[in-house]
């Protein structure tokens, strides 16, 4: 891993600025889908890690308001800094490797989040996922929520940057039309991390010692549940004690999560493409469509 010393110029000088401390080095790490991720190693001894947007039309702010949404519900590293080109904050250390106590606390965090709940679907602001836009306007219904604007909206997305084909838009579009046959409304929207993967929580031990890079919105907990199936971030050892502090309805895990999941599978070849939008088809034919 290569290592960028002293006479890194701009982004040390912001960095002095910003945190009144001077930076002695900073080390490429991995992390976050916009810009590079550095840890950045200070003059007294402490750490911080800085997020780089070059773009013009930077977004790192965005995810130091949804860092701070969150940080009172979850431990999430404290932002110290924010600018659409520039996002510092608190290092966190962990791993992404979690015993069964550390799912458990997982479990115990996330259904304590889910308790903060709000009278409407969405967001008052729109967020991202993966660095793609992701709108929130708020809807009193979350089947018109995720039908509208997660489904379409990210369909339309992968539409438009040649991902899938109109006739795979429309069998996106006809599924989105009857999400009422397979989900139901929440009794309370719920507030959710959105993007809730391995690589987005750090462990040590039995503890989660942090949740990054969230895609925030309020909806049905069961979407956040699914994403952390779809590449088996947790056991069953989280499944297990979330379903003694919030009950997981019957038919999720045979039906549900599958629909639930063809969010993050569309971001995903939206991404990616390749292999996702083989799996956003057989998503889509699982469902009749």
């Amino acid at each position: 891993m290569s290592v960028v010393r002293e006479g890194s110029g701009g982004l040390f000088d912001r960095i002095e600025q910003a945190l009144g401390l001077t930076p002695m080095r900073a080390t490429p790490v991995a992390g976050g889908c916009v810009g590079e991720v550095f840890r950045i190693d200070l003059q007294d001894g402490e750490r911080c890690v800085a997020k780089v947007d070059p773009c013009a039309s930077g977004t790192l702010d965005l995810e130091g308001r949804m860092l701070e949404a969150l940080a009172p519900h979850l431990p999430v590293p404290a932002v110290l800094h924010a600018a659409p080109d520039l996002l510092v904050m608190e290092f966190l250390e962990g791993s992404s490797d979690f015993s069964p106590g550390a799912e458990r606390h997982a479990a115990e965090l996330v259904a304590a989040l889910h308790e903060v709940g709000a009278d409407r679907c969405g967001f008052d602001h729109d967020t991202l996922i993966g660095g793609l836009p992701q709108v929130n306007p708020w809807e009193d219904s979350w089947l018109t929520f995720f039908a509208e604007h997660r489904l379409i909206g990210m369909a339309r997305q992968c539409r438009e940057h040649r991902r899938i084909d109109g006739a795979m838009f429309e069998r996106v579009a006809r599924l989105a039309d009857r999400v009422g046959d397979h989900l139901d409304e929440p009794s309370r929207p719920s507030l959710l991390h959105g993007d809730l993967w391995a690589g987005n929580v750090l462990s040590q031990g039995d503890r989660i010692t942090g949740f990054l890079d969230p895609a925030v919105s309020y909806g049905h907990p069961e979407i956040e549940l699914a994403f952390t199936t779809l590449f088996s971030s947790f056991g069953q050892a989280f499944f297990d004690r979330y379903d003694e502090l919030r009950p997981i309805a019957p038919g999720f895990d045979e039906e549900r999560r599958h629909l639930y999941n063809l969010y993050p599978l569309l971001v995903h070849a939206r991404l990616f493409g390749g292999g996702y939008v083989g799996s956003v088809d057989r998503t889509l034919a699982r469902f009749g469509c």
